[in-house]
């Protein structure tokens, strides 16, 4: 997916690829795959931070046949040896057929 190559089938399966994106710091492939009314400039990676666990918590309609799409995840990171969490609910969409990442809660 990050090459192009192959599109996300769910909302699932396109968070899985964008948290490995963030892990690479791969910034087109998420500009790519964020929904153009919500999508930002730029990425901003924070410096030092490395991530090294997606846990999806739930994940609601966002098939193969479905137009929107929920996955709450928690994501785990380090920064130096520190670690955290980064626990959200995402909302993605399809956009000209291909799921797009619209908006998330960080709760």
């Amino acid at each position: 997916m990050h090459g192009g190559e192959a599109a996300a089938e769910t909302a699932e399966e396109l968070m899985r690829s964008r948290f490995s994106a963030f892990a690479m710091e791969d910034e087109a492939y998420l500009l790519r795959t964020w929904h153009p009314a919500t999508r930002p400039e730029r990425v901003g990676f924070e410096d030092g931070m490395r991530w090294t666990r997606l846990e999806i918590v739930r994940a609601e309609a966002g098939g193969p046949d479905d137009d929107k799409g929920l996955v709450e995840f928690r994501a785990r990171y380090l920064i130096g040896a520190e670690p955290g969490e980064l626990h959200e609910i995402s909302r993605f969409m399809r956009h000209d057929g291909e799921w797009v990442y619209v908006r998330g809660k960080v709760t």
